[in-house]
Formats: C-alpha cells, structure tokens, sequence
C-alpha cells in the first residue's frame, strides 16, 4: 500500500489509495451487498405471502370444523330416528325392505327388457 502526496502533504483524490486493487474490493462488496438486499427482500416478500395463506388455510379449517360439526349434529338425529324406528315393530321394517327391494328388482328388470 502505498500514500502518494501532493504538494503540501494532502493526499491524492482517491484518499492516498492507489489502484491496488481496493477498488475492486470495494465494487465487489458492493455488488455482493446488493445481492444480498435482493434476497432478502424476496424472502421478506415470501414470507408475507405464506402468513397470509396460513391465515388463510386456518380460516378455511375453522369453516369446516363448524361444518363437521353441524354434520355431526345431523348424523346423530338421523342415528335417533333411526333407533326409534328399530324399536318399532320389526316384522313392519322388514316388509318394508323387502318391497323396496322387489321394487328396485322391477324398476331394473324393466329398464333391460326396453333395450
């Protein structure tokens, strides 16, 4: 390194620095340096746009687990019924079935012999 004066003592413009290879040191940090400005701002961006789709996802999920729940809710007035209905008379709920199942045997027994 080494200090190059003018005159009275003051040193040169480049602050006594020749062109050693300070400069390009410093270009390079100051590349470098942008580099990493960009990144960081993209993975600021980035995390950003994955607060706000986990904001999201967590909105969507309690919308269904009320859904579920209400469901849920159906379900077990429909399994209610349903054990009411077996209470009843079983020889009833048993023809029930078997008309419905002889209907169904006619309904596709009569769409086969159409075509």
């Amino acid at each position: 390194l080494t200090l190059v004066f003018v005159g009275d003592g003051a040193p040169t413009g480049n602050y006594g620095y020749t062109n050693s290879g300070y400069s390009v040191y410093e270009e390079e940090n100051e590349r470098l340096t942008e580099s990493l400005r960009t990144k960081v701002s993209a993975i600021k961006s980035l995390s950003i746009e994955i607060g706000t789709e986990v904001k999201n996802q967590n909105k969507m999920l309690s919308e269904m687990d009320n859904d579920f729940d209400s469901t849920g809710g159906i379900l077990g007035a429909t399994m209610g019924r349903l054990r009411t209905l077996s209470r009843g008379s079983q020889t009833k709920l048993l023809c029930y079935m078997m008309l419905f199942a002889l209907f169904v045997f006619f309904v596709i027994y009569w769409i086969i012999k159409l075509r």
